[in-house]
């Protein structure tokens, strides 16, 4: 099992003139401690269950493109991108630069998108959920097609491209690895039993039975379970590591491969050393 960071928080104690210099340490010291994955999140307002709307946060390309800089080893990517947020073609675009410039550890990690209040603050495009479902299937469905040697036209519902001429192409092969996030059992895991390379639901009772789910809808749409990563996002704590391994076999008992998490006071960087002393060891003979 490998352990990822999600870093949801860019409120720090040095404020954001020391932003680039903490973000980097945090990076840094992630990948040092065997951490496997770095992600952000894909919001222009703080999250309400994070902290305070008011507190900052930045655009998420444009910060992995930073740590991409910062970084050797870990993947990278938004956990997860909102589909509404970036046209299609951007989106593709954004990922394969991403990729390029990270020397091919660019993850699409995308979801249906879900937050109204920060999207009408800043006249974001934000449609019924019917429909974000809608405009999600056809952006990976025109990801996949500028990932491919198909350059021709896309014509959608929703999105209708002339060319899909993408060059470079990704270093990743056959392309960038695409995380579907949420756990829905109608319309995402389909999503993901079609499209994805991972799912990511979330630890709790109900795992289990997702990840059942799972298995029908690739049974349905004819894909073999076994292809897809399953990567849970739970809340790990470093002050108590011994209980976070025994949580970690819990997870790799249902089969997950994939822990990722935010860690607290991360900024503080301790917490990363205890994980990366005490937790991602054990974890890595689950």
């Amino acid at each position: 099992m490998k352990i990822g960071l999600h870093i949801a928080d860019f409120t720090y104690p040095n404020g954001p003139t020391g932003l680039a210099d903490d973000l980097t340490r945090i990076a840094v010291t992630a990948e040092e401690q065997g951490f496997s994955r770095v992600s952000v999140m894909d919001h222009v307002w703080q999250i309400r269950p994070v902290g305070p709307i008011e507190n900052d946060m930045l655009e998420a390309y444009t910060a992995l493109g930073y740590l991409a800089a910062r970084t050797e080893k870990v993947d990278l990517l938004t956990w997860v991108t909102g589909v509404t947020y970036r046209s299609p073609g951007l989106l593709a675009k954004c990922v394969t630069t991403l990729d390029v410039l990270s020397k091919g550890r660019a993850w699409l990690g995308i979801g249906a998108a879900w937050n109204d209040e920060e999207s009408a603050g800043l006249g974001l495009h934000f449609p019924p959920t019917a429909e974000r479902f809608e405009r999600l299937e056809e952006a990976l469905q025109i990801c996949l097609q500028m990932w491919s040697d198909d350059d021709g036209p896309f014509d959608g519902k929703h999105y209708q491209l002339t060319r899909t001429m993408n060059v470079p192409q990704p270093l990743s092969r056959p392309h960038p690895p695409i995380l579907i996030g949420g756990g829905g059992e109608k319309k995402t895991l389909r999503l993901v039993a079609q499209y994805a390379d991972a799912c990511n639901l979330f630890g709790g009772p109900d795992l289990s039975r997702k990840l059942d789910v799972l298995k029908q809808r690739c049974d349905e749409v004819g894909r073999d379970y076994d292809t897809i990563e399953k990567t849970v996002m739970a809340r790990l704590d470093p002050d108590d590591p011994q209980a976070t391994v025994e949580e970690l076999k819990g997870y790799a008992a249902l089969g997950v491969q994939h822990v990722h998490s935010m860690i607290p006071r991360v900024s503080e960087l301790e917490p990363l050393r205890v994980m990366g002393k005490e937790v991602i060891p054990a974890a890595a003979e689950m």
